[in-house]
């Protein structure tokens, strides 16, 4: 039964895979597209990224076949913006237009592909070395899980069964490492140290390595699920890697949010996402009981402290604690310890001692000043 319902599984995904013409394949500019991959692959970069980049630049060559355009010597910097003004005005199926995200991450591998031209000496000049790209805004998560949110979910997995403790440890996993959804994906059994309590993420985002912690409490779970659960699960040849399917095949990316999106439905969590609300509950979590942001940069792996202060703007209860005491104007106000009363004190009849003062306007002459 097993095998049958893994067989029409496998017959169901067919379709999307299946070859699709396209009328730009013809195009000789498909062929310099083929060269950058491959110049990105020798650099030893991720296959994941390279797909992304082809993806972008084919869809260029694709536009461009449309407007008769055959060879990297016509592209010229005003085609360039045209096709930027093409991505501005598209809208999807639903009538949405693309985000500026989305707009960056489709010029980001064009401007690469004609620097690698021009270095390559396939044109003189490199059209794309002043194509302005759009600003990407810095937003805040839409929703970020609270410690009972992420608990209520997380016991929704029904670890009397299998798949219920292969499903309790992804969770677990997710919300103690903060590891993205691909890297949990590609994660192998022998990348979990139980010795040390920790998990190696091998080539992660931007092709890099790196160790993070796991909880004793999510260590549980993937212990039981290991030692109980994967045997059962595992079929020949066995890649070794860690999380799998039913069927007994490693979890591919959009299967694994598909899992975690259904359990936050059962959770009657309505935010929009699935593993990546995993990751942010965990980093704001921490930070909120002190971790220090630094800390947070290596679990999570950003190359750029900025990918991490986001967080900081996130933790709003820390905020709200210092907020709470220390704003004046709030319902009750106590003497706090240290102060001394004044006549001309404001509305609470107090103020900072003289030391605290001083400093308090120093500083403020000094923003003033810059």
């Amino acid at each position: 039964m097993l095998r049958k319902k893994r067989a029409l599984w496998k017959k169901r995904r067919l379709p999307a895979h299946a070859a699709v013409s396209d009328p730009s394949a013809a195009n000789p500019l498909q062929a310099y597209v083929a060269a950058y991959l491959d110049y990105w692959r020798t650099m030893g970069y991720r296959e994941m990224g390279v797909v992304l980049r082809g993806k972008a630049l084919k869809r260029f060559v694709a536009w461009a076949d449309e407007r008769g355009i055959r060879s990297v010597t016509e592209v010229t910097l005003p085609i360039l913006e045209r096709y930027q003004r093409y991505l501005y005005h598209y809208r999807k199926p639903d009538g949405a237009p693309l985000a500026f995200t989305s707009q960056q991450l489709l010029l980001v591998p064009l401007k690469g592909w004609f620097k690698w031209l021009t270095r390559s000496r396939h044109i003189l000049y490199n059209p794309a070395s002043e194509l302005v790209l759009p600003r990407k805004p810095m937003r805040l998560p839409v929703h970020v899980l609270s410690v009972a949110d992420v608990e209520h979910l997380i016991n929704q997995a029904k670890v009397t069964t299998a798949w219920g403790v292969r499903d309790r440890a992804i969770l677990e996993v997710l919300y103690s490492t903060g590891v993205r959804r691909s890297e949990l994906a590609a994660l192998a059994v022998f990348d979990w140290d139980r010795s040390r309590g920790a998990i190696s993420v091998r080539q992660g985002k931007g092709g890099k390595d790196r160790v993070v912690p796991i909880g004793d409490r999510a260590a549980a779970w993937l212990g039981k699920y290991v030692d109980e659960v994967r045997p059962s699960l595992s079929r020949e040849p066995d890649d070794g890697s860690l999380f799998l399917t039913d069927y007994g095949e490693p979890f591919e990316k959009n299967r694994l949010g598909d899992l975690v999106r259904r359990y936050l439905d059962y959770a009657g969590v309505k935010a929009p996402g699935s593993c990546h609300l995993l990751r942010h509950a965990c980093a704001t979590h921490m930070l909120e009981n002190g971790a220090d942001i630094r800390f947070i940069q290596a679990l999570l792996g950003h190359a750029d402290l900025s990918s991490t202060q986001i967080y900081t703007n996130v933790s709003i209860l820390k905020l709200k604690e210092i907020h709470a005491a220390t704003h004046p104007a709030r319902l009750e106000r106590a003497k706090p310890a240290g102060l001394e009363p004044t006549t001309g004190a404001g509305a609470g009849g107090f103020e900072p001692p003289t030391r605290a003062r001083a400093s308090l306007l120093d500083a403020l002459a000094a923003e003033a000043e810059d």
